[in-house]
């Protein structure tokens, strides 16, 4: 058996409790950790490049990654941002195609890569993690579903408060009562790119929002400052 290091075992993995393998016992997690390859990628480097062939699995341990798709038109558009729990390919494992989009990391981040072979495998020996993964499907897919219908049925205003929900949701940390910093660095242009409109006009929207005490500033750093406003501007039965 190969040594590990371990920082790398999946066992001290610090998004362990939100992942596809959460539910597999010691001995599991110690066979995976010695089937899995773990890379740290710098800011701005890419995991994997739209229109390659997929090998494998990748799990995200820690930082955030962008998930974009390039149009024929050259146009970049962010489909989603990924966290540490969150596995990135798992479509790849069902079918031959290749990847419809490009992964970069916004920030430092550490991944752990499993192989195609391996991981088909394991969902065989292991039920909860093909529940686990089937159930991160359904949710991408009810995701997609409704970015469709907001972006058709939603001025940019509108998508943008329900942007700043969706990202208080998956890296909101409460400060105070009521106050929630957003935990991830996106430029304006990513974020322009997430909503489907013009740079000026996200910089527009993003002062209104601060006019009226919806959200505060902290460096790069946004704070929603007033949720239950949002929520009214967003739109959503939230």
């Amino acid at each position: 058996m190969r040594k590990v290091k371990e920082a790398d075992k999946c066992q001290n993995c610090p998004s362990k409790g939100q992942g596809v393998f959460c539910d597999l016992e010691t001995p599991e997690l110690d066979e995976l950790s010695q089937h899995k390859v773990t890379n740290l990628y710098k800011k701005g480097q890419t995991l994997f490049v739209q229109g390659n062939h997929p090998f494998g699995l990748y799990c995200v341990n820690s930082g955030n990654i962008k998930v974009t798709k390039t149009g024929p038109d050259g146009k970049e558009s962010i489909v989603r941002i990924v966290k540490g729990g969150d596995v990135l390919g798992h479509r790849s494992l069902f079918t031959s195609d290749y990847y419809t989009a490009t992964a970069t990391a916004i920030e430092d981040t550490k991944v752990c890569f499993i192989d195609k072979k391996y991981i088909l495998k394991m969902m065989q020996d292991e039920p909860s993690v093909s529940l686990h993964i089937i159930n991160k499907l359904s949710r991408d897919m009810g995701a997609a579903e409704n970015k469709v219908s907001s972006f058709h049925q939603k001025n940019v205003r509108e998508r943008l408060a329900e942007l700043l929900l969706l990202l208080k949701e998956s890296h909101g940390e409460k400060v105070e009562e009521n106050k929630y910093r957003l935990n991830i660095k996106l430029t304006r242009e990513e974020m322009a790119t997430m909503i489907g409109t013009a740079n000026e006009t996200l910089i527009r929207f993003i002062s209104e929002f601060k006019d009226e005490g919806l959200i505060e500033q902290d460096g790069k750093i946004i704070i929603i400052a007033n949720e239950e406003r949002l929520i009214d501007w967003a739109n959503v039965t939230y």
